[in-house]
């Protein structure tokens, strides 16, 4: 069986990838999406980038191909996107997925919400608690 940190690792051969850090600068920029994968008791309980799409893990295909029912134009804009999760391992896989669907312009942050916070990048605190 195969393990997830190589299947992380082998996603991070393939994508753009760097450490929050090297990306806050991109916040706000335009034709910048950051994209939030984390499940929604992760947003409510830590917060998120302000401004960042949420689209969890588990939609992302669906929610990137034109032809499903439930795709969304966000992810047709020509934006650069930027996914993120909490520590970069669900982002990894996902840019990865993202990658192999044809979506250009796809990088992650390598050490997710966790290394955004300690990054010193902006944080919105959820509404709903």
């Amino acid at each position: 069986m195969e393990k997830v940190s190589d299947m992380v690792a082998a996603a991070n051969e393939v994508v753009d990838h760097a450490p929050a850090s090297e990306l806050v600068g991109l916040h706000g920029s335009e034709g910048v999406t950051f994209v939030d994968l984390r499940d929604p008791r992760e947003l409510e309980r830590e917060g998120r980038i302000p401004g960042a799409f949420h689209c969890t893990r588990g939609m992302l295909e669906f929610w990137i191909d034109p032809e499903s029912p439930y795709a969304k134009e966000r992810f047709a804009s020509g934006d650069r996107f930027v996914f993120y999760c909490a520590s970069g391992w669900r982002s990894a896989l996902a840019a990865r997925t993202a990658h192999e669907m044809g979506l250009g312009g796809v990088t992650h942050i390598e050490d997710g919400f966790a290394g955004w916070k300690e990054a010193g990048g902006p944080v919105e605190e959820s509404t709903r608690r």
